[in-house]
């Protein structure tokens, strides 16, 4: 039964060597002095000014977690629609409940106006 597993483990063990030796590399080949002009924040020759006085709109975030939230149906659905045939009716049923789902939370979020970008 652990034979089975053999194969997880030698890429769970290669990614940790691959990621520490990439790391090691990195910290020991890239031996530069550091100095307080290094150090010293740059963007477009200019200091950077940051955003101290103004703060983000929260429709910009608002809008990117619905994306995220509604294109993760994807990654449910290429799975299904390999195997659709395979599942027969239940398998349609489930998959019309889940977009039924993502219908109501579209429209809900129609309605409230998360879609707006003037208001």
């Amino acid at each position: 039964m652990t034979a089975l597993y053999i194969p997880l483990f030698v890429t769970f063990l290669v990614s940790a060597v691959v990621t520490a030796a990439m790391f090691l590399l990195g910290h020991y080949v890239n031996r530069r002095k550091q100095s307080a002009l290094k150090q010293m924040p740059f963007e477009c020759g200019n200091e950077n000014e940051g955003a101290r006085g103004s703060r983000p709109s929260v429709k910009f975030y608002l809008t990117a977690i619905l994306f995220i939230v509604f294109d993760i149906e994807v990654v449910f659905m290429y799975p299904w629609a390999v195997l659709s045939q395979g599942l027969g009716w239940v398998g349609f049923g489930s998959m019309g409940v889940f977009m039924a789902a993502l219908l109501v939370a579209l429209v809900y979020v129609w309605k409230k106006g998360a879609l707006e970008w003037d208001s």
